[in-house]
């Protein structure tokens, strides 16, 4: 009887959200990731372009959505957190909470290493000229630099100070600690009172990414070769339709972006009314999800076309610049409108010297097939591409705030997926206060993932990535799709 009033009081005494608005905020805000920037684009390039928006909106109205709104609705039903959910439903199916607690820490480890590389970057882009456009003047680096490129050089031996493998382990790189230190700080202090301050916050963190977007994407239409991109980007090849990959990649997707499983979507969701839409509201997060992910395909692959262009024409200027000087041609007679005439009456005219030449093989094909997802994405394609832009500091200080805010969005769901399970188990002393609770775990998360500040770390990180969050969720998932239809009955 006692253990009924005091989930009564509970309930009673449970926060709320302030708003409707601040609940959809945070649910998008969550939902949204850094992997609608760097991962969709690239799946719609590789396969297929257009044609593999087809399986992505079958799964996201066969998958996506109904998933998603079984856990909206299974939260705000119960009024609690994933652990108190499951074990509400059946004492045995506690551990289902529990492993989405799990997840949910140990992605918020890597994915707030990945904030501390962002903010690295961000620091360095207010410099003139960006620290990645040329290689540093000691002769050893420019040794190494010039083997790779500029931008290569900065990311693995400025930012990660890579070892050859994982097991050297490398020193703790201290620069890489102290973003890292910002990025759980700047994480607490917007979660330092639950969705008080998430709330707040959420307005910031869930918008500014598309005014970034929006203007990214007036920019990037204007840049030479941008319609390269583009149609690079969406011309169907219908063919990939047929590669069984392609649909569970796309399945993959769409599970990923919305963040099912992780338990945060069900802890934000136990703070509304019990007779809260969230048929409805599922429906808006996964269709302004899915919407973000297309949105932020354009301006990206606009600025990668651009890229390819400029690298395509620099390909062209060697080659120029070698026969120029080998056949004594005057100087601006080749130009890059009319290289490939030049190219076929020289290579008709003397082919032997035009062989001993070595000219590179300038192909905007192969240029634009130069694309990356993740990290490389972010740290290496894009920042390549910035550079050549007019006003680069601009639009680097702009790209990686975008991307800081979307992770920061993420994170909160991340670490509402700890802590709501947490507090509801009761497992906290009445005496501390959930503010110093909050710190204790992100200070634990903080040590925990110093791991990655090694120089081996961004290989225990791609570790992390690819066993953490993928295999375990599809499993929570199966589980309580179980759970709910067999046990607690889809019908209530």
């Amino acid at each position: 009887m006692s253990l009924l009033v005091d989930g009564l009081k509970e309930i009673i005494e449970r926060p709320k959200w302030d708003n409707k608005v601040q609940y959809l905020l945070t649910c998008i805000g969550f939902a949204v990731g850094l992997g609608n920037v760097w991962r969709f684009p690239y799946l719609c390039q590789i396969y297929g372009g257009g044609a593999f928006l087809i399986p992505y909106a079958i799964a996201l109205v066969f998958e996506g959505l109904p998933l998603l709104h079984m856990e909206l609705a299974i939260g705000q039903r119960l009024r609690m957190g994933s652990v108190g959910v499951w074990n509400s439903i059946s004492p045995y199916l506690g551990g289902l909470g529990v492993a989405s607690l799990v997840v949910s820490f140990l992605v918020g480890l890597f994915y707030n290493m990945i904030l501390a590389w962002i903010l690295w970057y961000f620091f360095h882009s207010f410099q003139n000229p960006l620290p990645w456009r040329d290689c540093p003047l000691n002769f050893e680096s420019d040794c190494e630099c010039e083997k790779s490129s500029p931008v290569n050089y900065f990311w693995y031996r400025e930012t990660l100070n890579i070892t050859p493998n994982i097991e050297t382990s490398g020193s703790v790189q201290w620069w890489l600690v102290l973003c890292l230190a910002s990025a759980w700080c700047l994480v607490y202090i917007c979660f330092i009172r639950g969705i008080e301050t998430i709330g707040k916050a959420i307005y910031v963190t869930a918008t500014f990414p598309y005014l970034v977007l929006t203007i990214f994407l007036v920019r990037s239409l204007t840049l030479a070769g941008a319609t390269d991109g583009l149609i690079y980007l969406f011309t169907p090849n219908w063919e990939t339709l047929k590669n069984p990959k392609v649909w569970l990649d796309a399945a993959t997707q769409i599970f990923f972006s919305l963040s099912l499983a992780f338990g945060g979507l069900i802890a934000f969701s136990s703070y509304n009314a019990q007779k809260n839409n969230c048929e409805r509201d599922a429906l808006i997060v996964g269709c302004v999800n899915s919407f973000t992910s297309i949105y932020a395909s354009i301006p990206i692959f606009a600025i990668l076309g651009f890229k390819a262009n400029e690298n395509y024409n620099d390909c062209k200027q060697w080659n120029i610049l070698r026969l120029t000087n080998s056949f004594n041609i005057g100087d601006e007679n080749i130009t890059l409108e009319n290289y490939d005439d030049w190219f076929k009456y020289l290579n008709k005219t003397d082919p032997s010297e035009v062989k001993s030449l070595n000219l590179k093989t300038c192909n905007l094909q192969t240029f634009l097939d130069q694309s990356a997802s993740g990290t490389g994405l972010a740290f290496i394609v894009f920042t390549e591409a910035v550079i050549k832009m007019p006003g680069s500091q601009v639009w680097a200080v702009l790209f990686f705030v975008m991307l800081f805010s979307l992770g920061l969005s993420s994170m909160f769901g991340n670490l509402e997926g700890v802590l709501t399970p947490l507090l509801d188990l009761h497992m906290i002393p009445p005496w501390i206060p959930k503010e110093i609770f909050t710190g204790l775990i992100c200070l634990t998360s903080f040590t925990v993932a110093l791991i990655f500040t090694l120089g081996s770390g961004n290989y225990w990180l791609e570790i992390f990535n690819s066993y953490v969050g993928s295999m375990p969720l599809l499993i929570i998932a199966f589980f309580e799709i179980i759970s709910v239809v067999y046990i607690y009955g889809i019908n209530k």
